[in-house]
């Protein structure tokens, strides 16, 4: 898919697809900015049953593809969800730790493969970056909404969860396959305290607007889940338990979990002003 691109994608894509062994290749084009935008016109032409997802700013391994058709057969489920590791552009500063590596989209979830069903603690999140679904998934619940999105020079991200939550409250099932890897490139330009402070918040707004879709609890306060109160609250000790000397990958972290908490209240009550529940 070129989405809206300026450089010379069109020229590259047609000489890379030219190559010996090099298996059919059709480069799509649309004009609107913005990645869902992409996804779901490239799912308007796909004709698999398997279709598998990823970024350009990932490299897959040669096995991948394979480990994430192998994963679907082998298990049944309806989506598979592979490892990504960190390609970094520049060494990653020491308090860049793994609780932040879900702002770079670089988890790594292990090397076991897991189950990902509705109503597991913490399953392994769908992201695009690494993923494989079936045709059955795009029936059942439809395509990406393009309001939740990237687009150019914005930190609006959230296409992804929302439609992992969709495909869990449908009862479909995934698998996470740690043999399925891609590296993510991480540039060195989002290794800043000030990007990480930023997308944080963003994210806690857009989580807000997705609990009201998908409740994660029946029990609220002041509109936001119990829960949130009191891991905000541990957030707040860890932070100031860590403000002794050499402890700035903790104390960040938990800075930043604060933050989150903060655009979260924001999201909601901007959204639900004067909302109880």
């Amino acid at each position: 898919m070129d989405n809206a691109s300026t450089d010379d994608t069109a020229a590259f894509v047609s000489a890379f697809a030219r190559r010996p062994g090099v298996p059919r290749t059709i480069l799509l084009h649309e004009r609107r900015a913005g990645k869902t935008y992409a996804v779901n016109a490239g799912l308007s032409v796909a004709r698999g049953n398997v279709l598998a997802f990823t970024d350009d700013d990932v490299l897959p391994e040669p096995q991948w593809l394979g480990a994430l058709a192998r994963a679907l057969e082998d298990t049944g489920a309806d989506f598979a969800v592979g490892r990504i590791r960190p390609l970094w552009e520049a060494e990653p500063p020491e308090w860049v730790g793994p609780a932040l590596h879900g702002v770079l989209a670089i988890p790594d979830n292990g090397p076991d493969r897991l189950p990902i069903t509705a109503g597991m603690k913490n399953p392994v999140m769908a992201l695009a970056g690494n993923l494989a679904v079936t045709r059955r998934v795009f029936e059942t619940v439809g395509t990406w909404r393009t309001d939740l999105g990237k687009e150019l020079g914005t930190l609006r991200s959230g296409e992804d969860h929302e439609f992992f939550l969709r495909m869990l409250r449908a009862g479909l099932r995934g698998v996470y396959e740690p043999t399925a890897c891609v590296a993510h490139l991480v540039p060195a330009s989002r290794l800043q305290r000030g990007y990480f402070r930023r997308w944080l918040y963003e994210n806690g707004r857009m989580v807000a607007g997705l609990e009201r879709e998908f409740p994660s609890t029946p029990r609220y306060l002041l509109g936001v889940p119990r829960y949130l109160w009191r891991q905000a609250a541990g957030d707040a000790l860890a932070f100031l338990a860590a403000l002794r000397p050499r402890a700035a990958r903790s104390r960040f972290a938990a800075e930043t979990r604060v933050l989150w908490f903060a655009g979260f209240l924001d999201g909601t009550w901007r959204a639900r002003p004067g909302t109880v529940r």
